[in-house]
């Protein structure tokens, strides 16, 4: 049976900050600006620096309370604007620390100001996940009430190029030591930032696929099955595959399906191995037919009710795929108890029906169908994303968990771009404007919103095995495919063209795109051909076609086949088909001077005959006979 595919993120925590006796009257103004430093390791450095404005004249502050949730502080302190120690006590309460300073001097009259700062290390905030340091910010608390905030992020240019960042900053600067990032309050009350440096993160994976003869999906002569796909934020390498597979082909949506030939009863178990790398942007990649791009305009029957009412008027109000995306992230609720093996799914109209009993397909599902009929082709991801979510993890040591995600056309870049309004949901960052370096997509949903299945739906038994796999890694020593070049002979008749086909297949580890298949004769270009894609083993056939020709005029001596580094030789055994037509010209000749003489009368058939009889009789001694003449006997 076809796998559920559910998942969940942590909520990510936000700084809370309790003032409440100074906020109470609105007696004081509060100015605050907070600088993130991290190091080359990652520990982090956090300074909030408060200006406290009063606004009457007869009151005046005597304590302030920083309260953090869920965040560790380490090594804190507080000092005034001269860098004198301010006093101060930390009360861990489980979930939340409060730092509550004393201040030992008043400040009254309205007007007056007092400057102080906090400072603590943290080493949680700066993550080094696979090759690329990952940076969380927590947004702004709801109830907070600034008069200015903002938020200065520094981090070392040792992290490497930065990958992603959201939101947007209003300054950036690098000075080649230190990259600086600046954020405005009214940014942060909506969202904390998430950045990323590095050029892009790799997943090393190991999926298997259990098949049996006539068992789902198979026939009762072959299986196809779904290996991860190349798209525009991923490259995906295959180091190994046990029992290759018969066969390669991409579908419409860009899935790579593997077909196995089956024998009657027959078992395969196919392991692939590979790794993946994940960009942070949109490389190039090719775009979709029109035809694709209708298709994925339309409803199907299960979970994409695009032609329902409700779907209809939301789209219709909607019209964005960021509006569709903010309604969508804060309309449904996740609910933590539905993640477990197969979950029924409800589908975009169920999931407005129960908004808030949703998981990532019913997220999915949802954003899928408003965009659809809002006229923005949208489709399906199923794949793996990295958690640290501690509810998932007794799970995933005994099933394949996976994740589901939307994507949506964009016509003006010409990609498809991915979106994440499950994580939106439930840490409150911003995963419409960019995706994080964790997904890793195994199967596109475009023109069926069930099939292709993906790994680890390929289960055989009734106590199934995990079947999915994947952590960090590395990329491997070997990326580059080498295709290797064969040759068949289709026609060899005597005096007419000899046909051959040739045949380019991609042994892996990676996909081949944009190559020529190029034909040489006699080292002068006869004949290319254009390969846009070519997915590890998958086969390009071209015909090869050498003319006969009298005397071999035509016929080269040497034929090349090339693509990119490999070539091939084909021998054309000029020099035997010239014996042979030097052979036929002369028999040729000699009928044709016979057929002369008959027509010129010069010489019949019997006299033809007459001759061959001469000859024969030569040879035998004897003479021959007149067959007009009488023969006499003896004298009287």
């Amino acid at each position: 049976m076809f796998k559920k595919f559910i998942f969940a993120l942590a909520i990510i925590s936000s700084f809370v900050f309790s003032t409440s006796k100074i906020r109470a009257d609105n007696n004081y103004a509060i100015d605050s600006t907070v600088s993130f430093k991290v190091d080359d390791s990652g520990n982090t450095l956090v300074s909030h620096s408060f200006t406290l404005e009063n606004l009457t004249s007869d009151l005046y502050a005597t304590t302030y309370t920083l309260t953090l949730q869920d965040i560790a502080a380490n090594n804190v302190s507080a000092v005034d604007d001269k860098g004198n120690a301010i006093p101060f006590q930390v009360q861990n309460n489980g979930t939340s620390l409060d730092i509550k300073l004393t201040f030992a001097d008043a400040v009254a009259g309205r007007g007056q100001t007092r400057h102080f700062t906090i400072s603590y290390e943290n080493s949680s905030l700066a993550v080094k996940t696979g090759d690329v340091w990952e940076v969380s910010i927590p947004r702004l608390s709801d109830n907070e009430d600034f008069r200015n905030y903002q938020v200065d992020l520094f981090v070392p240019d040792s992290f490497g190029q930065e990958a992603y960042i959201s939101p947007q900053p209003t300054n950036r600067n690098d000075d080649g030591n230190v990259k600086s990032y600046v954020f405005s309050g009214d940014v942060l009350n909506q969202t904390g930032v998430t950045a990323g440096f590095g050029q892009f993160q790799v997943f090393s994976f190991n999926l298997l696929y259990h098949l049996k003869n006539g068992q789902s999906p198979c026939d009762v002569n072959s299986c196809e099955i779904a290996f991860p796909p190349d798209t525009a934020y991923q490259k995906v390498y295959f180091t190994s595959v046990v029992p290759k597979p018969s066969s390669m082909r991409i579908d419409s949506d860009g899935n790579y399906l593997a077909t196995y030939k089956m024998l009657p009863d027959e078992r395969i178990d196919v392991n692939v191995e590979g790794s993946v790398q994940i960009f942070a942007g949109y490389r190039s990649f090719s775009k979709p037919t029109n035809q694709v791009l209708e298709n994925d305009l339309l409803p199907t029957k299960n979970y994409w009710q695009v032609d329902d009412p409700q779907i209809k008027l939301l789209a219709e109000n909607l019209k964005t795929p960021e509006a569709i995306y903010n309604f969508v992230s804060t309309k449904l609720k996740y609910d933590f108890s539905r993640v477990q093996p197969d979950t029924i799914r409800l589908g975009a109209v169920g999931a407005l029906e129960s908004p808030t009993q949703a998981i990532c397909m019913e997220f999915t599902d949802l954003f899928v169908a408003i965009a659809r009929a809002a006229g923005i082709p949208a489709r399906e991801i199923n794949g793996y994303a990295y958690t640290d979510n501690k509810q998932l993890e007794p799970l995933s040591l005994v099933a394949d968990v996976l994740h589901a995600w939307p994507e949506y056309y964009d016509q003006t870049k010409g990609v498809w771009v991915p979106v994440d309004p499950t994580w939106g949901s439930t840490s409150g960052q911003d995963y419409f404007n960019k995706l994080d370096l964790r997904h890793f997509a195994f199967v596109i949903h475009g023109a069926n919103d069930t099939t292709p299945y993906p790994p680890g739906s390929y289960k055989l038994g009734p106590n199934p095995q995990k079947d999915v796999f994947v952590s960090f890694g590395q990329l491997p020593a070997n990326r580059n495919s080498i295709p290797q070049i064969t040759i068949t002979t289709d026609r060899n008749i005597p005096f007419l063209a000899t046909l051959y086909t040739a045949n380019v297949y991609n042994p892996g580890p990676s996909t081949l795109y944009a190559f020529y298949p190029s034909i040489y004769f006699d080292g002068v270009l006869h004949s290319r051909e254009f390969v846009p894609i070519l997915p590890p083993f998958a086969t390009f056939s071209t015909q090869v076609s050498i003319p006969y020709s009298i005397l071999g005029k035509n016929i080269p001596d040497d034929i090349k086949i090339t693509v990119n580094e490999s070539q091939i030789n084909l021998a054309t055994n000029k020099s035997q088909i010239v014996i042979n037509s030097l052979l036929v010209l002369f028999a040729a000749f000699i009928l044709l001077i016979v057929l002369v003489l008959i027509k010129l009368k010069k010489i019949n058939l019997n006299g033809i005959t007459g001759i061959i009889t001469s000859i024969h009789a030569k040879f035998s001694g004897k003479s021959p006979k007149n067959p007009n003449s009488q023969e006499s006997g003896p004298p009287a």
